[in-house]
């Protein structure tokens, strides 16, 4: 079976090749395109024929059927061929659902509204994220990654702007989601493989190197959590810190305690500073791609250090 970016490149080099036949001129390109359809719809067909029959063998049954689109490559094929078990919106709706987890570490949620015949999905965003400089990369990288990871087929996103309320701004600006998925103007970052933060117990924090960029990660009950390793009250790295229970939180609630400048903060707040409630930690966002737990760093910090 192909690894986890084999599909990905495959995919790359055939629109390159379709390119180079392109300088042929519009019948060599056209012609180079009715090839990789004809062959595309033969390998659906075969495909469909396959799971017809499992089915008459009476070997497809929900747990096979689950399996199949759990497999990120076969899915995949699946949602091409229109074969796929589940509906748009149900996949749609799993993917949120995978990133509730980081948005509730913003004080946030996203509700989904609707999915256009087009397939453009209109999100509205929920809750609190006072000052969080990163939001609107992270959150673009969690949300839009999960829904084009779940439904390649959605065209596009929208944002519904929520009623304002004094005591609870929006989550982001309206216009940092409005994005289309096959844009150019992708946010400058990279998922990151940290398969050690899967390994975290509760109550545990761990410090992690991506390149020159530092990283801390903790967890709490089930929850993981990811900052970048500075402290914004003095400036410090968090190398060290503890993570306290905090008054009145519920279970699996916590804080950070900087080692340095003994300042606490809520890492289910968006590490927002007990002490200074205009300063926070810098979240990044957590998601299991390809089976290993990835975060989204900033390109510029990476390559930097």
């Amino acid at each position: 079976m192909p690894g986890g970016d084999r599909p990905l490149q495959t995919g790359e080099r055939i629109g390159t090749l379709l390119d180079a036949l392109g300088a042929g001129g519009a019948v060599a390109r056209g012609r180079a395109e009715d090839l990789v359809r004809q062959v595309t719809d033969m390998y659906g067909s075969g495909l469909e024929r396959m799971l017809e029959i499992l089915d008459e063998q009476g070997k497809l049954d929900a747990g096979t059927l689950a399996a199949l689109a759990a497999d990120e490559l076969v899915s995949g094929l699946l949602i091409i061929h229109g074969l796929h078990p589940e509906s748009m919106e149900t996949r749609v709706a799993g993917a949120l659902d995978s990133v509730r987890p980081y948005l509730g570490s913003h004080g946030g949620d996203v509700e989904l509204l609707d999915i256009s015949p087009e397939g453009v999905v209109r999100l509205k965003l929920l809750g609190t994220c006072q000052g969080c400089p990163s939001s609107s990369v992270t959150l673009k990288f969690a949300v839009e990654e999960a829904i084009e990871t779940a439904a390649p087929e959605v065209t596009a996103i929208q944002v519904v702007e929520a009623e304002k309320h004094a005591a609870t701004p929006a989550l982001i600006p309206v216009d940092a989601l409005m994005v289309r998925l096959n844009s150019a103007d992708q946010p400058e970052g990279s998922w990151e493989p940290v398969p050690g933060i899967a390994d975290l117990e509760p109550g545990d924090v761990a410090g992690f190197q991506v390149g020159g960029y530092s990283l801390l990660a903790c967890r709490t009950g089930q929850d993981v959590y990811a900052y970048r390793d500075c402290c914004p009250r003095c400036a410090g790295p968090m190398a060290g810190a503890a993570l306290q229970r905090a008054l009145a939180a519920p279970a699996g609630g916590g804080l950070l305690r900087c080692p340095t400048c003994h300042a606490h903060f809520d890492v289910r707040q968006a590490g927002s500073c007990l002490e200074d409630r205009t300063l926070h930690l810098d979240p990044l966002p957590l998601l299991v791609r390809g089976g290993v737990m990835s975060v989204a760093v900033p390109a510029a910090a990476v390559k930097g250090g």
